[in-house]
């Protein structure tokens, strides 16, 4: 523990000049009395590590000094992959070995390039959660992300629109899509997407299972959510739209760009004709009167009633 400190102390003077004690004792969590200790640790070991005391002092290296020594550990090694996540890399469990490894890297940069990387971070953020909605709370997403590492089994307890039920499941891999979180896994007798804030109970195994040889996550993902939408997005809905009506129906979804994009010529009175592929469900008659008057089902006559039977609803309501 404190070797790998020593490295972390060494490589944050080496990214940011001069750090204070005080400083230095917050990053980790230990006392100013430790920091001496360490600071002293590295002098006996070679390092040109030297202090200044008063307002404005603190530890820096010599000037031109850089250590090639980075020393990623295990869970440093696995949190690379979200190094341009920090929200992420944190509900997974993994901020602080995400962090730390995002500092040795730097430092293995030559020349300049630990300023280039610095500025790319402070002037590019990705945001993966949608707008007007908050996080998910996800208090077993860093045990999911261990079992998936180190495949062991899952045992939980999933609440989904069809119901409430026990699953025991190999897990193979987690997604962030829109700033939602879903565990791909095995059970059942197939491989099934689990969302995280759905799951209630959560035990994690002892014994590790075989993970499928040719199971590949990105293209089994990009497959299952191709044969997703496909059965549910199953109708073809003929649709008019107001000029207006054809910007709200294109900013609504991909299918009702798409549509929009392959309308027909502009009527006299400016509406526009096009196909679009509509869920057939409450659920679908309710995405079409979020655009309001502006767009209107012609057909199929099922989904138009459907549509027109809500729209009483809401009327009666107000009344």
């Amino acid at each position: 523990m404190r070797a790998s400190r020593l490295l972390s102390i060494l490589i944050l003077l080496q990214l940011r000049g001069r750090l204070t004690a005080a400083g230095l004792a917050a990053e980790f969590e230990v006392s100013e009395r430790t920091i001496y200790r360490d600071i002293d640790a590295l002098s006996a070991a070679g390092v040109p590590v030297y202090g200044d005391r008063g307002p404005g002092g603190g530890f820096q290296l010599l000037d031109g000094y850089r250590t090639q020594l980075t020393g990623l550990s295990a869970d440093e090694a696995e949190a690379m992959a979200m190094i341009g996540l920090p929200g992420p890399a944190s509900e997974l469990g993994i901020g602080a070995a995400t962090s730390a490894a995002h500092n040795k890297l730097i430092a293995a940069l030559p020349g300049d390039g630990g300023a280039l990387a610095d500025r790319m971070a402070t002037r590019f953020h990705l945001d993966a959660v949608d707008w007007y909605r908050s996080g998910e709370n996800l208090p077993h997403l860093p045990a999911i992300a261990r079992a998936v590492l180190d495949q062991h089994a899952l045992s939980m307890r999933y609440d989904s629109w069809q119901g409430v039920r026990d699953w025991t499941v190999d897990p193979l891999g987690l997604v962030l899509k829109a700033g939602i979180w879903y565990l791909a896994a095995r059970g059942g007798g197939k491989t099934r997407i689990f969302r995280i804030a759905n799951i209630d109970r959560l035990a994690v195994g002892t014994t590790s299972f075989e993970r499928p040889a040719d199971f590949h996550l990105a293209r089994w993902w990009q497959a299952e959510q191709a044969r997703f939408e496909g059965e549910l997005f199953a109708t073809r809905a003929t649709v008019r739209a107001s000029p207006d009506g054809c910007k709200r129906l294109a900013a609504q979804s991909p299918r009702g760009a798409e549509a929009v994009t392959a309308a027909g010529v502009q009527a006299a009175d400016g509406w526009r004709a096009m196909a679009m592929m509509v869920e057939n469900s409450d659920h679908g008659a309710r995405d079409m009167l979020a655009l309001g008057a502006e767009v209107e089902v012609v057909a199929p006559a099922s989904f138009r009633r459907r549509i027109a039977a809500l729209a009483a609803q809401i009327a009666a309501r107000h009344r």
